[in-house]
């Protein structure tokens, strides 16, 4: 079997949840770490770097690793997709940053539902785009209702953790993982382009984390020559953790789209990041964090819009769509 090659349903929906999991754990961990060095941009260079290290391991120890490297230049050569999608990794880089910035000041459940609103807001326009191997698909009114339903509920999980005195502060801290999640649905319809020319997930997934690691580090720099470096990087081996949780993210993303679907296999992985994210926050909370009903009933909420996007409709439903899209004096045609 090829890396590309789909999987049996009963493997790729548990590991579509399995895979969703790796979020908000990623997210914890970046987020400790930003509060540990007191440099969130300093945790997603980390964070990226180790990443990118994993992989270049990865790619030259097995042999499609190394066939996909030797498509990338007849891939651009023949302009097989737009050169710019190489900077897909830029937007996961954005990703990561928002993690260690935000993630210790409101708790992963509320990043998470903050990052799947604005990937359902995105989707919407990525689809209509045509960015993705899938090619220009229709915005449908349920979808739409899905988008604005998952606005509601980033507004419901967010409301036990606005405070007025710090509204400025609150609203960045909320609008970040929401701008991150925006753009996540152009990083992955990118990366999925990408792969269906290389031939596997690794080169895209390498790719990405060398762009992300080269404009986080570039960020970074400008950084410390403006105002200085912050803590000395801890001894703890599990800081360091993100950045495979990351690849594994990337990758396995990449495979269950080919296996599932787009629709079929967002479910499962976003499934697995709200489901994640209320685990760690009720049962391995950090100092600050808020597990309020309504986080939780919010959380519940955006699943909920979720899957009024993806469910198909009933038959009897696109049975009235075609008769209505029917010309006048025309009946359908019965069924033999």
């Amino acid at each position: 079997m090829s890396s590309t090659s789909p999987l049996p349903l009963i493997l790729s929906l548990p590991l579509a949840v399995g895979t969703g999991l790796a979020i908000p754990v990623q997210g914890r961990i970046t987020g400790a770490l930003g509060a540990e060095l007191d440099d969130g941009l300093a945790a997603a260079v980390v964070s990226f770097s180790v990443g990118l290290a994993v992989m270049v391991v990865v790619t030259l120890v097995l042999p499609g690793g190394r066939a996909g490297v030797r498509r990338i230049a007849p891939a651009l050569r023949e302009r097989r997709f737009p050169r710019w999608y190489l900077l897909a990794g830029c937007l996961g880089a954005f990703m990561v940053l928002s993690q260690g910035l935000t993630v210790s000041q409101i708790g992963i459940a509320l990043f998470i539902v903050a990052t799947v609103a604005g990937t359902s807001l995105s989707g919407l326009l990525v689809d209509r785009m045509g960015l993705g191997p899938a090619g220009r698909r229709a915005i449908t009114a349920r979808r739409v209702a899905s988008a604005a339903l998952t606005l509601v509920a980033v507004a419901w999980a967010a409301s036990p953790t606005f405070s007025v005195e710090a509204g400025g502060l609150w609203l960045l801290l909320v609008l970040l993982p929401l701008a991150a999640g925006f753009l996540r649905s152009f990083q992955q319809a990118m990366n999925g382009t990408a792969t269906v020319h290389y031939g596997t997930p690794l080169t895209a997934t390498l790719i990405n984390f060398a762009a992300g690691s080269l404009a986080l580090w570039t960020a970074w720099l400008v950084k410390v020559a403006l105002v200085g470096t912050g803590n000395p990087l801890p001894s703890e081996w599990w800081y360091y953790l993100a950045g495979p949780m990351g690849c594994v993210f990337v990758v396995f993303a990449n495979i269950l789209v080919r296996s599932l679907g787009v629709l079929l296999a967002g479910i499962g992985m976003i499934a697995g990041q709200l489901l994640g994210s209320l685990a760690l926050d009720a049962w391995f909370p950090v100092p600050g964090t808020l597990l309020a009903p309504a986080t939780v009933l919010g959380t519940l909420l955006a699943m909920a819009a979720l899957l009024l996007a993806t469910v198909p409709a009933p038959r009897w439903t696109a049975g009235l769509r075609s008769r209505a899209a029917a010309p006048s004096g025309t009946a359908p045609a019965r069924r033999r």
